[in-house]
């Protein structure tokens, strides 16, 4: 939580909203109509309103590296009940086995082909990319450059690097920070390049408070430069076009699937904008501790429903 402190002496729910409405203008944007919200104490009442639930990480299924408490008995009750499950997480510093492993050890018992994460969605987008493309990467250790290109290599304090690249992955706040980040602004003011920001998230909550990440730095980015970032994950409907994706044929219409999560701005605006259904988890995420409803009603981003916990 270093650079949160340095950035802000206080990274609550207060200033993370308002950072996502200073940014609203380049979020996706909401249907018409206003949802009618129902509230409930858990994810349970909901089962009989939707054929697929779709599921953030951080806030909804884990806080850090700890469970949510029920979390994982209630997944269980959602497969007997006949939903699907699919995990759709902005987390993108692990390959997707490093993804599957950890929910593992947290005792869920998902398959591979269950979760979607926006860095399987921007690894898609740099397919369109020349083969021979030098990246510069945001990342947070040897492992989370596991199944990048060959031609792919970590930024650090070395300005010569960040010259090298062709293009950006801003891939993991984890090692990220204002230093390293004065590099990134400098090269391209320098010389204008491609970025691809693989986690929108401007924070994820944590054990000790919330962590920024790289949604919060590439915003930052295209204040300071006026380059044009490209987001892969919630809210922007690439993340949710890759859902319908991986369900296959069988997949019902938008309005059966349910996007549940912790966050107004990615989870609940993403949703909507795709045609879910809307739940949104108050307890253990961004707006834990809070009343969530001046924040509806300043943002306009309204759920189709509240529940307190998974």
């Amino acid at each position: 939580m270093t650079n949160a402190i340095a950035l802000s002496p206080v990274v609550d729910a207060e200033w993370v909203f308002r950072r996502y409405e200073s940014v609203r203008d380049r979020l996706p944007t909401l249907p018409e109509g206003t949802p009618a919200t129902t509230r409930s104490r858990d994810l349970s009442t909901l089962f009989d309103a939707y054929d697929v639930f779709v599921l953030d990480g951080f806030g909804v299924l884990n806080v850090g590296e700890a469970a949510i408490p029920d979390a994982v008995k209630r997944i269980g009750e959602m497969r007997a009940a006949g939903r699907r499950v699919i995990v759709l997480t902005n987390a993108a510093t692990n390959p997707p086995a490093g993804t599957l492993d950890k929910y593992h050890r947290l005792g869920f018992d998902f398959t591979a082909d269950e979760i979607v994460s926006s860095r399987d969605v921007t690894m898609a987008a740099m397919a369109r990319f020349p083969a021979a493309t030098r990246w510069g990467v945001t990342a947070h250790g040897p492992a989370s450059m596991v199944g990048l290109p060959a031609n792919a290599f970590a930024l650090g304090e070395d300005d010569a690097k960040y010259d090298e690249a062709d293009a950006f992955i801003l891939l993991s706040g984890g090692a990220w920070d204002g230093a390293l980040h004065a590099h990134l602004v400098a090269a391209l003011k320098r010389q204008p390049r491609p970025v691809l920001v693989a986690n929108p998230d401007l924070v994820a909550p944590r054990e000790d408070g919330l962590s920024i990440e790289p949604g919060y730095w590439a915003h930052d980015l295209m204040d300071a430069t006026g380059v044009a970032a490209e987001f892969f994950g919630k809210p922007f409907g690439n993340a949710f076009d890759a859902v319908i994706e991986r369900l296959g044929p069988d997949a019902p219409p938008p309005h059966r699937m349910a996007m549940v999560g912790d966050t107004l701005h990615t989870d609940i605006l993403g949703g909507r904008a795709a045609g879910f259904g809307t739940i949104l988890i108050t307890d253990h995420g961004i707006f834990a501790g809070q009343e969530v409803d001046p924040y509806i009603d300043a943002s306009g981003i309204v759920p189709h429903h509240i529940v307190e916990t998974t």
